[in-house]
C-alpha cells in the first residue's frame, strides 16, 4: 500500500474534474510534498483535521495540475544524472518538475541542482 499514491491520484482525479479540494490521509511524506507543491503554486494551501482519532488533509486545488505522478521505483539519483530523468518525465524543459527526497528534505529538480547534492525521485508534475 502507498499512501503517497494514493493521495496523488486522488489529486489528480479531483484536479481533472475541476473541484476545489479534495480530502486525503495524512503523513510527514504527504505533507512534505504538499509543501513544494505549495511553494511552486500547484495548490493553493492544505491544512490538516482530525476525522475521528485519524490525521486527513484537506487540499485547496488551483487547477494548473496537466499531469501528476509517483515515480516507482524511486531511483537514487547523482548530481548529474538529473538530465536523464527530466527528459524521460518532463515534457519541456522550463515546464513541470521532479520532486527529489534529499537529505535536505524535498527538493524541486532545479533546487537540487543548485545545492549540488543527489536524492531519490519521488514525483514528476507539470
Amino acid at each position: 500500500m502507498d499512501r503517497l499514491a494514493d493521495a496523488i491520484n486522488v489529486i489528480k482525479t479531483n484536479e481533472r474534474m475541476g473541484r476545489d479540494h479534495c480530502i486525503v490521509g495524512s503523513t510527514r511524506i504527504i505533507k512534505s510534498v504538499l509543501e513544494v507543491l505549495k511553494r511552486e503554486s500547484y495548490i493553493q494551501g492544505y491544512e490538516e483535521f482530525k476525522d475521528g482519532k485519524f490525521m486527513k488533509l484537506r487540499i485547496a486545488l488551483s487547477n494548473k495540475i496537466n499531469s501528476i505522478g509517483v515515480i516507482k521505483p524511486r531511483y537514487a539519483i547523482k548530481k548529474d544524472m538529473f538530465q536523464k530523468y527530466e527528459s524521460r518525465y518532463i515534457p519541456s524543459r522550463d515546464f513541470g518538475m521532479l520532486i527529489v527526497s534529499t537529505p535536505h528534505g524535498m527538493l524541486t529538480n532545479k533546487e537540487v541542482r543548485a545545492k549540488l547534492t543527489g536524492g531519490r525521485l519521488v514525483l514528476y508534475v507539470y
